[in-house]
């Protein structure tokens, strides 16, 4: 990416398009919470170290760090570099995660084809939008030379034109935060990016759930829908797309200088705003014994259900019950499954290719939604497929679960779906035992 970067600013060429791999609801999560607000709106003159009329050390660069929200639009935080002339009084604040909100953005959002774009906008306004949701600004001055402060800033003054400022989105390898990584590597001529090549302390995986565990819902889905692309090893440089690393890892830099001298990269810190909500956990939940209990209660309780049912072939209450169960596991499970089959087949979105997790899950886990319900009402043909249903995912299930202990032993194969396994694996047996016990009681 220094590469692209760089290539950019010699030719003022449009950004590479890549294809964009990410998980549906993360990538929405991830376009609301870095969008610019409205009132930070695009500057229509250039500024003066777009202009030629700059002088160096007149010039600072910073990297500015938004913390983390509440709500899930802005859990993984955001970043942006804010340029300052002091002779001339003026300063601009560029954002990479600016998007449109058009008439083609559903269609795009579902393919995995969304254009995002850098903008420039009002400091001190951005500012005040973050500290409105008590999210705190952080500021690092970089350590630069004056030569240097040129280059970039003259660099983010061409990137921001039309022409110039769009890229095609993806979430690990492309995104607010790994943009700015690039532009600060060629700040230091590639010192950064060489010294990144130690490897990252978990995986895109843990470092995403580290963001999303705050819920169980949220957490599941998306471990749920991404394959083993963010399973494998990393490298510091890497777990740069979240804006806390970049913030971390600039902050411990140090690079040599033009004149060979070690030099740290950043020469001040503060903070225009400090929030007391608690930090992002520096570990991912451990959600999978939860996970297994909850799979477990639910297997016994469709057990339960259908020996009921089976002692009481006439009566109501167990079979209405029995078939609801059903219904409500086929909403729940099939829905995700569904949209793991869709995206896999026919998007971008290439970190749901090759999922394990659709043994688990699939299209038909969906159909026990409406057979469920049909059970509940008391239709014959109902009872009839739903045993062959979930004798089918129970089946598919032990797969996953061979396919899990492969992957302990191939790293290439492997795949954490531990809390998936731990929750959808015993309700799938689960379901399947109950119809089996029916037929046999």
């Amino acid at each position: 990416m220094a590469n692209t970067v760089k290539r950019n600013l010699q030719t003022a060429s449009a950004p590479r398009p890549a294809p964009l791999a990410t998980v549906l609801a993360l990538l929405f999560a991830l376009l609301l919470s870095t969008l610019t607000p409205a009132s930070a709106s695009a500057f229509q003159l250039m500024p003066p170290w777009g202009s030629g009329d700059s002088r160096g050390e007149d010039l600072s660069i910073s990297l500015v760090t938004f913390e983390p929200g509440d709500d899930v639009p802005s859990w993984f935080g955001h970043t942006a570099l804010v340029v300052e002339d002091a002779r001339h009084n003026t300063s601009r604040l560029y954002n990479y995660g600016m998007f449109s909100f058009d008439k083609a953005m559903l269609i795009k959002f579902v393919m995995g084809r969304l254009w995002f774009w850098v903008g420039d906008a009002h400091v001190r306004r951005t500012y005040e939008h973050y500290k409105r949701f008590d999210r705190a600004v952080r500021i690092q001055e970089l350590n630069i030379s004056p030569e240097k402060r040129v280059e970039v800033a003259k660099f983010l003054a061409t990137n921001v034109l039309p022409d110039n400022r769009e890229y095609l989105y993806h979430h690990y390898d492309d995104n607010c935060a790994t943009r700015i990584r690039d532009v600060i590597d060629l700040a230091v001529d590639g010192q950064f990016k060489q010294a990144g090549t130690e490897p990252a302390r978990m995986t895109l995986r843990g470092h995403t759930r580290r963001h999303s565990g705050r819920s169980a819902f949220v957490d599941a889905l998306l471990i749920f829908w991404m394959n083993n692309e963010i399973d494998q090893p990393v490298t510091r440089w890497e777990e740069m797309f979240l804006p806390g690393e970049l913030e971390d890892a600039i902050d411990n830099f140090e690079y040599t200088d033009a004149s060979g001298k070690l030099t740290p990269l950043v020469v001040n810190r503060s903070a225009y705003y400090t929030s007391e909500r608690a930090p992002v956990p520096d570990h991912p939940p451990l959600h999978w014994p939860y996970a297994i209990a909850l799979g477990l209660l639910t297997a016994a309780i469709a057990v339960a259900l259908a020996r009921w049912r089976a002692r009481n072939p006439k009566a109501r209450t167990p079979r209405i019950l029995f078939g609801l169960q059903n219904a409500f596991l086929g909403l729940l499970l099939g829905l995700p499954g569904l949209a793991l089959a869709g995206m896999s087949l026919f998007t971008e979105h290439t970190v749901t290719y090759w999922n394990q997790n659709i043994f688990l899950a699939n299209p038909l886990t969906f159909l026990a939604f409406p057979l469920g319900l049909a059970y509940a009402i008391g239709y014959a043909r109902a009872q009839r497929w739903l045993p062959y249903i979930w004798l089918t995912l129970a089946a598919t299930s032990l797969i996953a679960l061979l396919l899990y202990a492969a992957g302990l032993a191939i790293p290439a194969l492997h795949q954490d779906t531990s809390i998936t396994l731990s929750f959808i694996l015993p309700v799938n047996i689960g379901l399947a035992a109950a119809f089996w016990w029916k037929k046999t009681a």
